[in-house]
């Protein structure tokens, strides 16, 4: 029986991430790693040129990010089975790559064996995502109220801010420090999972309405 072999093109912009890379795709002998690329660019320059069957791709890179690279990969008519490596679970990252056409994603922390197995899973045609996204995306599948983690305090900071008011003026209202509201601005975005004081209005509007 001929030993399938999958040829991977690692695209990362930290050579020592993907020379780990390298080397866990070294310990199995269905892989070889035919080419390296540290930008997105030079990916698609590569990726046109060797026709790998699995590309690794970083996210999180200087100048075309990772999800950019995705797009203009799948434009290109590259075929292959692209897997994102990641630092980060944001259901923003992982909705936007999923649809953009990854067919896996997977977390940079992740055991390197079970990052082996599931970048082996890939390269045979499953759809992988790590653990830790897959919990994630069920959890809000679930319909995870977001608010319900809020503090009171931040709600009633929230609310203010949701009514046009500015820092100062939120403070004046509760009778706290300036500083403290933007503690609570900083919280409250981080646990409803936007970046921006005008993404968390709308999104508490919306609530409001339902």
């Amino acid at each position: 029986m001929v030993m399938k072999n999958y040829r991977v093109m690692i695209v990362d912009d930290h050579p020592l991430m993907r020379r780990g890379i390298k080397q866990l795709l070294g310990l199995d002998p269905l892989f070889t790693v035919l080419a390296e690329a540290s930008n997105g660019n030079e990916a698609i320059t590569l990726a046109l040129q060797h026709a790998p069957d699995v590309i690794l791709l970083d996210l999180n890179m200087k100048g075309l990010s990772g999800l950019d690279t995705l797009k203009a990969l799948r434009n290109e008519g590259v075929d292959a089975r692209i897997i994102v490596l990641t630092v980060s679970d944001s259901r923003n990252d992982v909705y936007a790559l999923i649809d953009a056409g990854a067919d896996g994603y997977l977390l940079k922390d992740s055991e390197p064996e079970q990052l082996l197995e599931h970048i082996r899973a890939a390269a045979e045609g499953q759809n992988v995502i790590s653990d830790a996204v897959a919990d994630y995306l069920s959890s809000r599948s679930e319909q995870h109220d977001p608010f319900a983690e809020l503090t009171e305090r931040e709600l009633d900071v929230l609310q203010e801010v949701a009514r046009g008011l500015s820092n100062k003026q939120v403070a004046a209202q509760l009778h706290i420090s300036e500083e403290t509201v933007k503690v609570h601005i900083r919280n409250m975005l981080r646990k409803l999972d936007v970046r921006s004081r005008v993404a968390a209005t709308v999104m508490y509007l919306e609530h409001k309405s339902h």
